[in-house]
């Protein structure tokens, strides 16, 4: 008979986010989708947020010191298979976290990093305590994949709005991979992602179309970036970690469940009874 000592420990994914008290998005959607991918969260906050599932009332950065506290005493202690970043507040704080990536990676050299570039709400409300776009900047050269939706990489990517012109940008900041998600983009009946890389050895560009699903969904951007990360960690090739994601991710959203009017709540963790598919 096996005991608690017999079972394997499952990979330890860091997440560095804000937190949602309507547990929708950010660190409690991160945490719910890692631990339905069979990895461990381990979640640093960044952010404290006012919000419900519909609209954000308030953005509170925690002091970049907390930040680093939190994460040292676990990097110090307990492996890291991957680093899951979402909002990160302002500038100290992304100085913080890029200071303990390198780190992490003079033990790792290919510790994947997953980047969700989160900018604002989708009402436009900032989610940063600065300049949102000036904030992340110590981010980029650092991330192995990064996952903007359309408004961030419209935002991110000034004036060029082409999502081919656009995915080389970003990966001439030192992302190694691009993932473009397309949510947001103009197609009516479809939502179309475009993942890029530079990597000899990977397609260098390939997508997927999904359904559009009606209704609005909180927390759907968290779902995707943190399921990648979970499959990461747990050793999946780039390829297939995104392939696999955006199953769990569509799964999520079809499952989704209403809390209040406005927007829905992916149910992350049903769907993954059947995560033997993957």
């Amino acid at each position: 008979m096996n005991t608690a000592t017999d079972r394997a420990t499952p990979p330890c994914v860091l997440v560095f986010s804000g937190s949602d008290p309507s547990g929708g998005a950010g660190l409690q959607a991160d945490i719910t989708a890692i631990a339905a991918l069979c990895a461990h969260p381990m979640s640093v906050v960044t952010v404290l947020t006012v919000q419900d599932n519909d609209h954000v009332f308030g953005v509170h950065s925690v002091a970049a010191d907390l930040v680093r506290q939190q994460a040292q005493v676990l990097v110090d202690r307990i492996p890291i298979a991957a680093i899951k970043l979402g909002i990160v507040g302002n500038r100290a704080n992304a100085e913080v976290i890029a200071s303990i990536i390198r780190d992490l990676r003079k033990r790792q050299p290919d510790l994947p990093v997953i980047f969700d570039p989160v900018l604002a709400t989708g009402a436009g409300v900032n989610l940063a305590s600065e300049d949102p776009i000036d904030a992340i900047a110590p981010l980029f050269s650092l991330a192995t994949v990064i996952t903007p939706n359309r408004i961030e990489a419209n935002r991110l990517c000034g004036d060029e709005h082409d999502p081919d012109a656009q995915a080389q940008q970003l990966l001439k900041r030192g992302c190694q991979h691009v993932l473009l998600k397309g949510g947001h983009g103009p197609e009516q009946d479809i939502v179309l992602n475009r993942w890029y890389t530079n990597n000899e050895g990977d397609d260098q560009q390939r997508s997927w179309r999904w359904p559009r699903l009606q209704g609005e969904f909180h927390g759907s951007g968290c779902t995707l970036a943190a399921a990648l990360s979970a499959l990461l960690a747990r050793g999946l090739t780039m390829g297939h970690a995104i392939d696999a994601a955006q199953i769990y991710c569509q799964q999520t959203l079809a499952s989704s469940y209403a809390i209040a009017a406005g927007q829905r709540i992916p149910s992350r963790i049903l769907p993954f009874l059947q995560k033997e598919s993957l």
